[in-house]
């Protein structure tokens, strides 16, 4: 019995960190992507926000710090509540 419960515990870990590092890696991969898109923006701690849910739903960031949005096309289709694009 406790083999078994030594096993399941063990079984759990790995595949809880191994979930862990996936979610980890994909917050990652969106700061760094909106670091860049955000550098030059005039009121970055808003365009660092938008573009984090942005690249959270939609798992892309477009290249440079303006445009190329069709890079990325559920980005660009992202609107905002007055129907405005919501994605830096």
């Amino acid at each position: 019995m406790k083999a078994l419960f030594a096993t399941f515990l063990l079984v759990f870990l790995v595949l809880n960190s191994s979930f862990l590092q996936k979610a980890m890696a994909g917050s990652s991969f969106c700061d760094s992507k909106c670091g860049v898109r955000c550098s030059k923006a005039g009121v970055k701690d808003r365009c660092l926000k938008y573009c984090g849910i942005c690249c959270k739903e939609c798992k892309c960031v477009p290249s440079g710090t303006y445009g190329n949005k069709h890079e990325c096309p559920c980005y660009r289709d992202m609107k905002n509540s007055k129907g405005n694009p919501k994605c830096p």
